[in-house]
């Protein structure tokens, strides 16, 4: 984790009625992994919706070669957040169309941008991680 706090409060989000929010700073987890993004966060009601872009480059390891290379990321964000604990409303089944995915923050009073950024990031890597096209 981060040793700095990127919180956003959601107090703040319904009082403003959106926040935006920079982030430049690296992924402690992910090995060379920076990271430049802007996200607004709007109030909806019993929900809370990110929506942004975020752009940044990682060192990755080939799964053919294994040598170490770089890899560019660049990925739009949009999240939405239950501000109450969604088993709590709906009951333990929900059902998601396609393309809707819901964190339950479960009361929480502030999102965390840098958990949302490197779930954001996880998701935007390569299934298969090749260093170039020529590769063994």
């Amino acid at each position: 984790m981060s040793d700095k706090k990127y919180l956003v409060s959601i107090e703040d989000i319904e009082q403003d009625g959106h926040v935006e929010f920079e982030f430049d700073d690296n992924i402690k987890e992910l090995e060379n992994c920076h990271i430049w993004a802007d996200i607004e966060f709007r109030p909806m009601g019993d929900f809370v919706q990110a929506l942004g872009h975020a752009q940044g480059q990682v060192t990755l390891e080939c799964d053919r070669c294994l040598k170490k290379f770089e890899h560019e990321l660049d990925f739009d964000i949009d999240e939405t957040f239950a501000k109450n604990s969604l088993l709590d409303e709906y009951g333990q089944e929900v059902e998601l169309s396609n393309g809707q995915f819901v964190t339950d923050l479960e009361g929480a009073e502030e999102i965390d941008v840098y958990d949302l950024l490197y779930q954001s990031v996880i998701l935007a890597l390569p299934n298969k991680k090749v260093c170039g096209i020529n590769c063994n």
